[in-house]
């Protein structure tokens, strides 16, 4: 007969000792509590004596902004990838009427799927607010031969007009 490991037999007691510990605590009030710097600033400016801590107060963090997209700092490139002439520059016009900085239109070679935003990792907000302005439901990463310092556009035959 093979007797176990003194490891298994470790990892046996723990594992009970463990659930004992759970089975006892788990009825017991929680015994921490919250300290914020508002706390330690009162308790420092307390004169010394008889005075009672006044109960911490905390305010609700205010909510990060989001960035606002500066569309006239953003180079954008518009391609037509349809057979729709003239695609490309109707809707480099039309984001140029909303402040981007257009910077070329021309034609795509390739399949895409439906009409795209790409965007590089640092301008992905700002990919997603051109998609908005133009009406074009899909933003992707930017990928291949895509310049990775501004927006490219490929629209194919559902783009908005």
């Amino acid at each position: 007969m093979a007797f176990p490991s003194p490891l298994v037999m470790l990892s046996v007691l723990a594992v009970a000792m463990a659930s004992i510990t759970f089975v006892a605590t788990r009825e017991q009030a929680p015994t921490e509590r919250r300290v914020d710097t508002a706390t330690i600033a009162s308790a420092d400016q307390t004169p010394s004596g008889e005075a009672e801590p006044s109960p911490a107060t905390t305010t609700p963090p205010k909510p990060k902004p989001k960035p606002q997209v500066e569309r006239g700092e953003v180079y954008v490139e518009v391609y037509n990838n349809s057979g729709i002439q003239g695609l490309a520059a109707a809707t480099a016009a039309k984001a140029t009427g909303v402040g981007w900085a257009v910077v070329g239109d021309d034609n795509w070679t390739g399949l895409i799927p439906t009409s795209t935003v790409y965007f590089p990792p640092r301008l992905e907000a700002a990919g997603k607010q051109l998609a908005l302005d133009l009406g074009i439901k899909r933003t992707a990463p930017a990928v291949g031969v895509m310049k990775r310092d501004r927006l490219t556009v490929i629209l194919t035959a559902d783009a908005p007009r």
